[in-house]
Parts: C-alpha cells; sequence; structure tokens
C-alpha cells in the first residue's frame, strides 16, 4: 500500500502523508475505512514508531484520518475535499513552476507548446 523510497530527500513521514492520500485519491482507501496501528505500519515500513506517529499527526491535522479511542484510525468521509484540496496545492506548484519557466526566458505559448 505505501511505498517508501529511503534515498529520497523528502522526509519518510512526508512521504507516508502523500502516499495515503494517493491512495484515498486512486479509491485504494475509502472513507471509514481502518488504517493500520501506528505499530503496524512502522513495523511494516521498517521504521520507527514517532515516525508514523508524526504522518498520522499530520494527517489528523488535515482532516484525511481520525482517531477513535479504543477503536482505531479511520479514513475521514471527506474524501471529495480531499481530492480538491490536493489539487489545488498540485495547481499551486505548477504555477510556481511556470513562472519560473517565464522569469528563464519562455513565453506563454513556448511553455504551453512544450507541455503539449
Amino acid at each position: 500500500m505505501i511505498d517508501i523510497d529511503y534515498q529520497s530527500r523528502t522526509p519518510i513521514y512526508a512521504q507516508i502523508v502523500n502516499e495515503i492520500e494517493k491512495c484515498i485519491i486512486h479509491g485504494k482507501l475509502k472513507p471509514d475505512d481502518q488504517m493500520p496501528s501506528i505499530r503496524e505500519l512502522a513495523s511494516e515500513l521498517g521504521i520507527n514508531p514517532n515516525t508514523v506517529k508524526k504522518s498520522y499527526s499530520e494527517l489528523e491535522s488535515k482532516n484525511i484520518i481520525r482517531s477513535v479511542s479504543t477503536k482505531g484510525t479511520f479514513i475521514t468521509s471527506k474524501i471529495e475535499e480531499i481530492v480538491q484540496n490536493k489539487i489545488e496545492a498540485t495547481l499551486q506548484n505548477v504555477l510556481k513552476e511556470v513562472e519560473e519557466l517565464k522569469m528563464l526566458g519562455l513565453s506563454k505559448e513556448e511553455i504551453l507548446e512544450r507541455i503539449k
């Protein structure tokens, strides 16, 4: 389910967050699906449980998962909102890259042509 690149410069906790978001967007994880416990996921990935805990905290702050006392951690039912937020974040990254290309001397037309 979660693919971690241990050679990446992206922190492992952020990779976990991104991978879980991708699983939701691609329908591998659905609303109210139960997530593995922190210890289970840490053991599966061969990482420190504190790293998974940090990922889960980040996901909870983004309202992607919710913890239910004594029951576990679950995907929220706000999937459409998650998808829209991911789209907006991705578009913001694209806009920054387009601005960078403009500063390097490419026109809008050249950028669009190269993208096509």
